[in-house]
């Protein structure tokens, strides 16, 4: 007797749990139905966004592609001090962008259509930038340092929107902290990283999908003006709320919430953009396909062989389809060894995380 036909009988196997699961090597799990585009390596590549976003400018830099970077130090520089100033990080010094309405406001910044009125921190031995407050190790020694370095920023912002063949954002978060006064919102609440917390002056808000939504599309409004050809793709980050400001709630289901909110918004703006994407980089780490494999001993960073999956991932769909050749395995470091190997493997996966200045506060 025939089976009878439905909607499901000529489905792909990857619409399946058991076809797409169930014994599948972890390392070979693939959600990715379709890349949205052909990277090349002479398109121009800008990041932004979570702590994440700086693990795929990284490999796309190792692998020979233009990965964007608009605000540069000298090449004499050492790498290491030009990333603890903030430079490479992402395309331009703006440190982590946590909220499409982050976002939004440092375009505006950029092109003088907004000015918060909290729009630097005195502290003690100079100055700090209340919207980049983590940038560099030391706080500007001098108001003058402090105003060109902004001025040089906001080229290299305008340069990046301006230029960008594809953008990439990592969307990390929905609670933030915002001035009453103008709304501009920062990236770490008042008096983590500088400035003061006054219940007067700042605000809590957890943002929706309705309100992610409407920010990203006025910021790619916003660069489509500009830059008329620009293509998106954003992601989720996978890393967990670190603290939550929510006395009612668990960082636990904090992290859910917020984790799954992002996630309604970016689909719904695939919907309404053109030429926009979304890369399921938080699906693959957080997946229990992976019995949590791709979380370090904390729970919360990301380990590289979760890095090493997205991006075999990202490179089958957004590339010529090669995928790399497969990394041979390392030998067993000694036991002498195994220290340095641990330094110098966290060393490789080290991202800068304004986040953390959260717990080094307390």
């Amino acid at each position: 007797m025939a089976k009878p036909h439905t909607p499901y009988s000529s489905l792909g196997n990857h619409c399946f749990w058991s076809r797409t699961h169930r014994n599948v090597p972890m390392q070979d799990v693939d959600p990715v139905v379709k890349g949205g585009f052909t990277l090349t390596p002479d398109m121009k590549i800008a990041t932004a966004g979570s702590c994440f976003a700086q693990h795929i400018a990284r490999h796309l830099q190792g692998q020979g592609y233009n990965y964007h970077v608009t605000e540069k130090l000298h090449s004499v520089i050492d790498p290491a001090v030009a990333r603890a100033f903030g430079y490479g990080v992402f395309s331009a010094r703006y440190g982590n962008l946590y909220t499409a309405r982050q976002l939004l406001q440092l375009a505006q910044r950029a092109y003088g259509t907004f000015t918060p009125k909290e729009s630097i921190w005195e502290v003690e031995g100079g100055y700090v930038d209340p919207f980049r407050p983590n940038i560099q190790p030391t706080p500007f020694a001098t108001r003058q340092e402090f105003d060109e370095a902004q001025q040089i920023h906001f080229a290299a912002v305008r340069e990046m929107i301006e230029t960008a063949d594809v953008f990439v954002f990592t969307f990390g978060l929905t609670e933030s902290w915002v001035s009453k006064e103008d709304g501009a919102v920062f990236p770490l609440c008042p008096g983590v990283a500088g400035g003061e917390f006054d219940d007067n002056k700042h605000a809590f808000h957890n943002f929706s999908v309705e309100e992610i939504v409407s920010d990203f599309e006025a910021f790619a409004a916003l660069m489509r003006e500009r830059n008329p050809n620009v293509k998106f793709l954003m992601t989720v980050s996978p890393v967990p709320l670190i603290a939550t400001a929510r006395e009612d709630q668990s960082v636990i289901t904090a992290t859910s919430y917020s984790k799954a909110v992002l996630r309604v918004a970016v689909e719904q703006l695939t919907n309404v953009l053109t030429d926009a994407f979304y890369f399921p980089s938080y699906e693959v780490i957080t997946g229990n396909y992976n019995r949590g494999a791709y979380y370090g001993p904390d729970l919360r960073e990301v380990e590289m062989a979760g890095v090493d999956h997205v991006m075999k991932l990202f490179m089958k769909h957004y590339t010529d389809g090669v995928e790399e050749p497969a990394a041979k395995p390392a030998a067993k470091p000694k036991a002498e060894d195994t220290d340095s190997f641990a330094k110098k493997m966290q060393a490789s996966l080290d991202v800068i995380c304004d986040e953390e200045m959260i717990e080094k506060s307390l």
